[in-house]
């Protein structure tokens, strides 16, 4: 039998070498990149190509001493915007980024995710639903399902690359989310209780741990809303949301659970006034979407 203390372990030596993977990654693309890349001079006693690293956190506006202790696989918290601000000095592509953001455990676990088969029947039911924004959650915020009406109303309020497919990783590590939600605080408070109540279910769970662990990790906002142990079941609710070419939009959030998938949900979005109801044809990107809409 595996005990508790036997597991830690296992998950710190896993901790240690994602770390070191890490450090390397960094240290390969860094070889990569010059001085001269950036505008600046090349300097004198250059032992080895490429930037050095004091260079890089110079230019991402970030610590030489917390970039050290990165690159040498030290155990430090890393936001997703330090991470992103790192990546574009170095010019990681989507790939590269989106491997950063793994070995840096930025972004939430998918094994539960990726074991959920979605049925055809549940399929159906969401391309039906076109004209109105609907996806498919778990209980932990994963997205198993979205339509083209979701991915439209959502696809431009991200200012970094949308790789968690998570809605409550979304919105604590987005930067520009409390600009887009004016309810901001109210609508991420709701979402951790949620998931501290869908969390009684999981309590022990490595994968549950491993994301709550991240989460903490990654946000001080979340780590205050998880300590307070606030809970909740699914509530009528009305999310503002203000999309860039739409404008304000108001719409009532409604749940639909799924028998087929214990602990999943269909959350469909509908306008809630007549206003909003006319400004949704200019959240889809194609003349036919919106004339369906």
């Amino acid at each position: 039998m595996v005990t508790y203390e036997a597991r830690d372990q296992a998950s710190q030596r896993v901790g240690e070498q994602r770390r070191a993977e890490l450090g390397m990654f960094l240290k390969a693309r860094r070889a990569t990149l010059s001085p001269e890349d950036f505008g600046m001079p090349p300097g004198s006693r250059r032992r080895t190509p490429g930037l050095r690293r004091e260079e890089v956190a110079l230019l991402a506006g970030v610590g030489i001493t917390w970039y050290t202790w990165l690159e040498q696989g030290r155990q430090i918290n890393a936001s997703t915007q330090v991470l992103d601000a790192v990546a574009r000095t170095l010019r990681l592509d989507r790939a590269e980024r989106e491997h950063l953001y793994r070995l840096a455990e930025a972004t939430p676990l998918r094994a539960e995710c990726a074991r959920a088969v979605v049925p055809d029947t549940i399929r159906e039911i969401m391309h039906s639903l076109e004209s109105l924004p609907a996806s498919l959650i778990n209980s932990r915020f994963d997205i198993l399902l979205s339509n083209d009406a979701y991915e439209e109303l959502f696809w431009e309020w991200h200012t970094m690359p949308c790789i968690h497919k998570n809605t409550l990783w979304c919105c604590v590590t987005e930067p520009s989310a409390r600009g887009k939600f004016p309810q901001y605080e109210h609508h991420v408070r709701y979402m951790v209780a949620r998931l501290r109540a869908a969390y009684g279910l999981h309590v022990g769970d490595p994968d549950w741990e491993e994301d709550i662990r991240r989460l903490t990790s990654m946000s001080r906002e979340f780590a205050e809303l998880w300590a307070r142990h606030e809970v909740t079941d699914s509530q009528p609710r009305t999310l503002s949301y203000l999309h860039p070419r739409a404008g304000s939009l108001r719409l009532a959030v409604s749940e639909l659970d799924v028998p087929a998938l214990p602990e999943t949900r269909i959350v469909i979005y509908v306008p809630v006034d007549e206003d909003t109801r006319s400004r949704m044809p200019l959240t889809r990107r194609t003349p036919a979407a919106a004339d369906a809409t």
